[in-house]
């Protein structure tokens, strides 16, 4: 019984592992390439072949050394590459609208 619950467990490890790896992979593939170059981060297709491999390497290879090694790829991705292409593609705000005279308390142009 102890035995099948801590595969049970494993099993949710690994689904996590592998939506982890996949939803990094989609966020990079879906970013454009000139943000990278401007988050001065690297190229897009480096981050799509490390990803890739991620993922690959969940649905092929059950070793979990390999696996870790792709979700830490994931989590550097997620943590700190995505924030920085949604803040020079402009998605990193949470405003709607507003012009770029705007600050956080209200615009500066003096339109109330």
């Amino acid at each position: 019984m102890l035995l099948s619950a801590f595969g049970s467990l494993l099993q949710l490890l690994y689904l996590a592992m592998l939506v982890l790896a996949v939803v990094a992979f989609v966020f990079a593939a879906t970013a454009r390439e000139d943000a990278y170059r401007a988050a001065d981060k690297k190229k897009k297709s480096f981050w799509l072949i490390i990803l890739g491999i991620a993922v690959a390497v969940n649905l092929l290879i059950p070793m979990l050394f390999l696996q870790l090694a792709g979700v830490v790829a994931s989590i550097v991705f997620m943590v700190d590459v995505r924030p920085a292409l949604k803040a020079v593609s402009g998605g990193g705000g949470g405003r709607s609208g507003g012009s770029s005279s705007d600050g956080p308390y209200g615009p500066y142009n003096g339109r109330r």
